[in-house]
């Protein structure tokens, strides 16, 4: 009689197989009943990008996509779809392509099709982001969930070595701050520590072997779980302190997570054993924050916020931003001093 919780769950098509994201997306085009779409790409997509368009009706194309949505580019994105007259969006990229179609269905209401290229998870929530004047709001909205994700491992093969692992790490990042976020509950912590179970063998064999096709779909298998147990849990004190630093700094999205989460994880552990117990179990029973530092040096991620770019003196105004932004649920009181202690040995890349 003790388990009590109260859960929703999204409603999403999602398309999973290796080398049929062709196929795949037209078929999700089609089953929306489609006719004219807004075609969203990042620059390293275009061949994946050409081949999509030629199966379907395609009445524009963006391919200037910037990380953290700055309203700009999500208001011209917004009006070329209105004066296209399309039916659809298919983002083709990572989580900055996709935040740019959700910004579009979110005023226009429009179906997504979402293919990623990234483990980064955005394709798989409800919850949008977008920056004006160096801060970045977000906000949680089912019209911006994607009607179908098309899952294709080969996809990932082009990213680069560091922002792979990255992009894995941001997939880590949505399971482990999800134990702890505000609408946390059975299920999305069951979906979070299955996807911590994928995710850490997939990315150690990645690093290992960059072409294991089997490691790829594990990793972003994984990284699918992971996000749709971030979607349901909301974000925590890790999401809301990478928010400030992406927002309000400028931080690379997915390296900036690879760094931070070590170091809530410490902050948040001795007040959220079961959270700790879980991602000891992802490490074969290893220390929590032990095993999740030395997986980040294994797999060759960045370690330091220094080295991303954060200058010494933006901490402070870090720490009150990101205060004001954690969620009071969270495990453990968080006030400015303890945000800032947290902040400065993650710039430093010191031991938390």
């Amino acid at each position: 009689m003790g388990i009590v919780f109260d859960h929703s769950t999204l409603g999403q098509r999602v398309l999973f197989g290796t080398r049929a994201a062709v196929d795949n997306t037209a078929i999700a085009v089609e089953g929306l009943g489609a006719a004219r779409v807004l075609l969203i790409a990042d620059a390293f997509a275009i061949e994946l990008a050409d081949a999509i368009a030629a199966r379907m009706t395609v009445v524009a194309r963006i391919h200037d996509i910037v990380q953290h949505v700055p309203s700009e580019n999500a208001r011209a994105a917004v009006e070329l779809a209105k004066e296209t007259k399309a039916d659809a969006v298919v983002a083709i990229g990572g989580g900055s392509a996709t935040g740019l179609a959700k910004i579009v269905a979110r005023d226009t209401g429009l179906p997504v099709v979402a293919v990623p290229t990234t483990f980064a998870g955005s394709e798989a929530t409800n919850v949008w982001g977008i920056t004006e004047a160096e801060h970045k709001t977000t906000g949680v909205d089912d019209r911006v969930l994607p009607k179908v994700v098309v899952y294709d491992a080969s996809l990932s093969a082009g990213l680069p070595g560091r922002l792979a692992v990255s992009s894995g790490l941001n997939a880590i990042a949505h399971a482990v701050d999800g134990f702890w976020a505000p609408r946390a509950d059975p299920i999305n912590r069951a979906l979070g520590t299955e996807g911590l179970r994928a995710l850490v063998p997939g990315l150690r064999a990645l690093h290992a072997d960059p072409d294991d096709l089997d490691a790829r779909e594990q990793t972003l298998y994984g990284a699918y779980l992971a996000a749709v147990a971030f979607a349901s849990a909301g974000s925590g004190m890790h999401h809301k302190i990478c928010h400030v630093l992406g927002g309000r700094f400028n931080m690379p999205h997915a390296e900036t997570h690879s760094v931070v989460l070590g170091y809530v994880l410490a902050f948040n552990a001795e007040d959220a054993p079961d959270a700790a117990a879980r991602v000891s179990a992802a490490f074969d029973g290893r220390p929590a924050v032990e095993a999740l530092f030395e997986f980040r040096g294994e797999i060759g991620a960045p370690a330091s916020l220094a080295e991303l770019g954060l200058r010494e003196e933006d901490i402070s105004e870090a720490a009150a931003l990101s205060v004001a932004a954690i969620p009071p649920s969270n495990p453990r009181s968080a006030n400015v001093e303890g945000v800032e202690n947290l902040l400065r040995a993650a710039w430093a890349g010191a031991a938390p």
